[in-house]
């Protein structure tokens, strides 16, 4: 199916569910009853997506805010509350329906707001070409939306070029556990449904990795549909695009804490737990992000750590038998790989088969936001406890 035909398609279903009122996508989790203190129920109604802008929790005052595929607006409407009347509000959508729609509210949001004007505007274009300028925007948000674009990977690269030095992305969206086959990618219906355009997890965080973005981590994920054999689930991921330059104060060594025994950043620069890395300007930039701080231990001078020290962390699996139960981990960053102390090698977005003990390390704090785990099991799996190794260790 020729790309301007998928788009077209996906512009008038949604175009016909603002009409008809048609449920999209999947469950989002938007606090109603706040909203509706200043957003209009006709907004409220078609607010499609597959997860709550988790990003617009880092928005501050001031701040420029992109949301692609607003649609009737109501990210944009929460973001232009939240930035407040000296911040500013864009939004992009394809659909003339949805765009009429968001235009319409703008006002009264804006005067429930108490705004003297409008700090939202509402712009007509694709999210692989957007109407605007390079290096103006702090945030980006989007909500289910990029999967329905047919090349993802020029939106990625869009998004770069828009985001300020130091700006960064959250996005919600939908991807799959395994590549989509032609039979559904050409399934015209199944684009609209946020199917058919589904990326990988392992795809779509390195399209956004070779856009330039980087700290690429997951928020949330949860399962959503499963068809055919293959996983759709909703990830909600965020990223930087890096600062031109460091504060004076730089570090100059990066010591691993844990909880993995071995990580390999987005540069491909390896870090093995207790043993301080040198870090280049570029590396020091990378690690300065929020993603990492707190797996790290900054310092001017190489700084050791063994197990005695207070500051090392691991999580070691239970001592006894193992379940299989058809779980699945996903690694989602920010990493490219990552060891645990039972020597599981994950690589970015790849589902590895994980037994009992191995599900509950990856779901304590210091793994549980690195992954997204999934169940392939058609039906309760009825497998026998068993021990991975003789001294009872993990598989």
């Amino acid at each position: 199916m020729p790309i301007d035909e998928i788009a077209q398609k996906v512009s008038e279903r949604y175009a016909r569910a603002a009409s008809t009122g048609e449920q999209m996508c999947c469950p989002t989790s938007y606090d109603m009853a706040n909203l509706k203190s200043f957003i209009p129920e006709e907004v409220l109604k078609i607010s499609y997506g597959c997860g709550t802008p988790a990003g617009l929790k880092t928005v501050r005052p001031g701040e420029t805010v992109l949301d692609i595929g607003s649609g009737g607006g109501i990210d944009c409407f929460e973001a232009s509350r939240l930035v407040g009347p000296t911040g500013r509000v864009i939004g992009i959508d394809m659909t003339d329906t949805m765009l009429e729609i968001a235009r319409k509210n703008a006002i009264v949001v804006a005067t429930n707001l108490g705004y003297p004007a409008s700090n939202v505007e509402f712009k007509k274009g694709m999210a692989d070409a957007m109407p605007v300028a390079e290096n103006t925007v702090d945030l980006i948000i989007s909500n289910c939306v990029i999967n329905l674009a047919p090349n993802k990977r020029k939106v990625f690269r869009e998004m770069f070029r828009v985001a300020k030095p130091g700006g960064r992305f959250t996005v919600s969206d939908i991807v799959a556990d395994q590549p989509v086959p032609q039979y559904l990618i050409h399934d015209a219906k199944k684009w609209g449904d946020c199917l058919s355009g589904a990326l990988t997890l392992t795809d779509y965080m390195a399209g956004m990795t070779d856009a330039g973005f980087v700290g690429i981590h997951l928020i949330t994920s949860s399962p959503w549909q499963r068809i055919d054999g293959i996983h759709f689930f909703s990830v909600t991921l965020t990223g930087y695009k890096l600062p031109t330059q460091l504060p004076t104060a730089a570090p100059r060594y990066a010591t691993l804490r844990g909880p993995f025994s071995r990580v390999v950043d987005e540069r491909g620069t390896a870090y093995l737990r207790g043993i301080p890395q040198p870090l280049t300007q570029d590396l020091a930039l990378l690690l300065s992000q929020p993603p990492f701080d707190s797996l790290f231990i900054f310092s001017p001078n190489p700084r050791w750590l063994d197990r005695a020290d207070p500051r090392w962390a691991s999580v070691l699996p239970s001592q006894d038998p193992c379940l299989w139960t058809g779980d699945f981990a996903l690694l989602a960053g920010p990493f490219l790989e990552v060891c645990d102390d039972d020597h599981h090698l994950f690589r970015r977005g790849e589902p590895v088969e994980i037994c009992s003990k191995t599900r509950r390390v990856l779901e304590t704090n210091g793994y549980s936001s690195h992954f997204a785990i999934l169940n392939r099991a058609g039906e309760p799996a009825g497998g026998e406890a068993v021990s991975c190794a003789p001294t009872g260790g993990c598989c």
